[in-house]
Parts: structure tokens; sequence; C-alpha cells
């Protein structure tokens, strides 16, 4: 499925700073309204011509769930004094079995504080093991690296299998439609997922305070950011990154601009490129961008001269980004997905793929993307190598455009084209198009499907709250219900 290959350096691997690339370091004249029609129709256009098998393991590694082949045994915790309870009498498993009739948050807060037994059990790894793998009965996780929080991972899933349960049926659902005159690519919650920010074809990034959904609608879209009469930016806004209050807005028309939210939305700085901004990574010393001129470009926003480094890692627009303090993994058109190491400042690995991910969520050692194909792949990061281990079929039919992985839950959307309902309206075919929710288990489990009349560009959650990127010009918000 696909090729790794360790390398030194890239094609082309050169730095902005030394003068040496001088085949792109023209700015571009292009319309950046034409370029970016241009994009859509190639990479967002592109079919999935046949379906691979549910879940493949590429390197040929064991599955997950062999791992979890010998018996899970709990640590035998002294009872001592504590034996006139009849609760504390019984067997450990009985003393499971009840624990499991009661919410893992509780579990978790409260029974280590009644006594030194339920302590002891309360804090034994293997104790949420078991109540994970008689809950959902897979292998979960795909991939376990050392600081794996089995309790916070056991919270998690019980919550999002709750508040999802009956296919959403204790969510809110709300449809942001006015606020956008076109094409809404991408959202960002922000500040535990009270607000939020998204981008447009109309050229606007709009801020909404999300809590006024369902008490004051007419407050709910606070304003469009800047000061421009037309438009945020200049070009379509495709990208958005936040870091705490602090949020980057990237656009066709090669700007990067960041905002101040805590200040009502102020513009604290504008850095200018030479091609279109497709994807952004924010973080706390630097600020990452993957651009259509083939580019990954690192900038302090902090410094009079924002331009770190600038390296031509791809041979075709970048597409996708993730980043943290040690590497930047992107991943282009061009199929490949690269790993750059920031302190060594050069190319660690380059993975060779068969098709291109458009989407990415990375956190600890599990990176999970998206295709052009509708295929969920996860790679591992195994000491700043990271390895393809699986990829699914989790029911897209075409472009993945939105990932986010967490502990108990996995939220995918799509620009799906297999046809679920069909309408036929003055000769053109409406098609549903639909995001899911699924446990990460090997392979994810689908919590919930949901239908929408439009294409998703992309997902977001954080809190209570998940918000979809429509095409029919709206957000699409879920209030989840508080477990």
């Amino acid at each position: 499925m696909l090729e790794a290959a360790a390398m030194d350096a890239g094609p082309d691997f050169s730095t902005e700073n030394q003068g040496s690339d001088n085949d792109s370091d023209a700015e571009s004249k292009d319309d950046p309204d034409a370029q970016a029609q241009e994009y859509i129709e190639r990479v967002l256009g592109s079919k999935r011509s046949s379906l691979p098998p549910e879940s493949l393991s590429i390197d040929g590694r064991a599955r997950a769930s062999e791992h979890w082949s010998p018996p899970l045994e709990l640590k035998k915790s002294p009872v001592s004094d504590e034996t006139d309870s009849p609760l504390l009498s019984l067997p450990l498993e009985l003393i499971l079995e009840i624990c499991s009739y009661l919410q893992a948050r509780f579990v978790l807060s409260v029974l280590p504080l009644v006594c030194r037994t339920l302590r002891d059990i309360v804090q034994d790894e293997v104790t949420w093991r078991i109540r994970l793998q008689k809950r959902i009965g897979s292998c979960y996780p795909i991939v376990e690296d050392a600081e794996f929080n089995w309790p916070t991972a056991c919270i998690e899933l019980e919550e999002h299998l709750q508040q999802w349960a009956e296919n959403g049926k204790n969510t809110e659902y709300f449809s942001l439609a006015e606020g956008h005159f076109a094409s809404v690519d991408s959202v960002l919650l922000l500040q535990g997922g009270e607000l939020c920010v998204s981008g447009s074809r109309d050229r606007n990034v709009n801020l909404w305070d999300l809590r006024q959904l369902g008490r004051a609608p007419e407050k709910v879209l606070v304003k469009a950011l800047g000061t421009e009469r037309n438009g945020t930016h200049r070009g379509w806004v495709w990208s958005l990154a936040a870091r705490d209050d602090r949020v980057c807005s990237g656009s066709w028309d090669s700007t990067v601009k960041l905002w101040d939210i805590a200040a009502g939305g102020q513009q604290f700085g504008e850095i200018r490129g030479k091609a279109a901004v497709l994807c952004l990574a924010y973080l706390s010393d630097v600020l990452v961008t993957g651009t259509y001129d083939k580019k990954v470009t690192v900038y302090d926003p902090r410094a009079a001269q924002a331009l770190v480094k600038s390296r031509k890692l791809h041979s075709s627009a970048v597409l996708s980004l993730a980043a943290d303090e040690h590497f930047i993994i992107s991943a282009s058109e061009d199929r490949t997905l690269v790993c750059f190491d920031r302190r060594a400042s050069s190319v660690l690995q380059k993975l060779h793929l068969d098709s291109y991910l458009l989407a990415m969520s990375y956190q600890g050692a599990q990176l999970w993307a998206g295709d052009n194909l509708g295929l969920l792949y996860v790679f591992e990061n195994r000491g700043g190598s990271f390895q393809n281990i699986r990829y699914f079929d989790v029911g897209h039919r075409s472009q993945i455009t939105g990932v986010q992985h967490s502990l108990g839950a996995l939220y995918t959307t799509s620009t799906d084209k297999t046809l679920r309902v069909r309408v036929v309206v003055s000769g053109f075919n409406l098609l549903d198009f639909f995001s899911q929710i699924h446990v990460p288990t090997d392979p994810p489990k689908v919590i919930c499907t949901q239908t929408h009349s439009c294409v998703l560009n992309g997902i977001s959650v954080e809190g209570n709250m998940a918000v979809a990127a429509s095409g029919g010009f709206s957000l699409e918000v879920w209030k989840l219900g508080v477990c």
C-alpha cells in the first residue's frame, strides 16, 4: 500500500533565507478565485473506483486484539480492617460488575474517597481495561503508548456513546444559515466550545457565540472579523488554526491574518506569503503553513521578521498539516507524507501513498488521516518514525474532508457522493452527504451517522459542541447532552 523511505533531505530541500528556491519564489500572478476553482475540480473531484476490504493491515503486524490474549488480572488489594463492609467482602469481579452500572466519571472521582480498597481498585489500570473490553468488545486502542490514560479514555468513550445514542437523540441540532453567502470551508471551536470561528468562500471569517443557541438566536453571529468592506480576506478563506484566544486564518489571497479573540476579534498581525494558504498549525512558539506552491513554511508571529524557514518538501500542493514541539507532518497532492524534525531541521521520513491525505488529527503517538478515496489511515509514531499500521473503510465513498480523533471518539466528514437519497430537481441530482461519529476501535465502530443535503468540508469538536462546515453556506451544530 505504501513505500517508506528514510531521508536526510527531501527533493529541492532548500532554505528561502539562502535564496536558493529560485523556481518558486516569484509571487503567483494567477487570479486566486480561478486558481481556487481549478483546485476544487482537481483535488476534490476524484471518486473511488473500487472498495477495499473493511480493515487492512499495512505492515503485517498482528492485530491489536492479539495483545489482549493474556487474561487481565487485578492487583489484589489488602482489605485489612475494612472487611466489615459487606460490599468489600465480595469478589473483585462482583465489585467491578456493580461499578459498571455507575458512570465512569463518578467511579473515578468518588469511589477513591470511600476507602483504601476502592481507591486501589479504581487506581488499577486493569480495572479500566476490563471495563472498556466489556463495553465495546473490540480492539482498543489501536495504538497504545506508555502515557495512554485508560480512565480518561473510558470516561470519554462512555460519554460519547451516551450522547450519540439512538443516532443523536440526546443532542440538540442547529443550522446557522445566516452569516455566510458562500460555501463554508473551515470551522474551529474556541474556549471549550463556547465560541466558534468559520471561514468561507465569501472571503469572511465570522465569529459566533454558541452560548446564545436556543436563547437569543439574533446574538449567535457576533461579527465578521476585520475592517475591510469587501471581506476579511481578498480570497477564499480556506484554513483556520488557534492557540488559546489567538486565531489565524489562511486564504487563497496568500495571506495569514492573526486575530485576538480576547480583545473582541481585533487583528494583531498579518503574514504575506507567495501562494494560497491551504492548511495551518499554530503552536506556542511558531505558526506553520502549507501552501499551494509545494512548501511548508515556519513563522514566528512574535518577531519583527516573522519568517523562520520555508522548505519545499513536496512536488505538489500541501493539503494538510499537523505539528507538535518535535515534528511537522505534511501531506500533499503528490501522495506523500513527510515528517520533518524541527530540532534537527531535516526531513526524517517520506512515505509514498496510493492516495493523498486531505485531513489529519494528531494526538500522542497516533496520527489519523482521511484521504481522497474515503479511506481512514492510522499512523503510529515510533520514536520519530511514522508507520502506517492500519487503514479502514468507514463507509465514506469519496473525500474525507475532516477528521477529529480523541481517546473516546472519532469524527469524520466527507463529500461522499454515494447515493443515499436521490431527488431530481431541474435536471440536477441532489445528493445527501453525511458525517460519521465512530468509536476509535479496530475497526472503528459507527456510533452515529448524520445526513445532510450539502457537502461537509470539515469538523471541529470541543466541550459539548460539534460543528461542521457546510457547502450549503451554513454551520451545522450539535450541542451534546451533559452526562
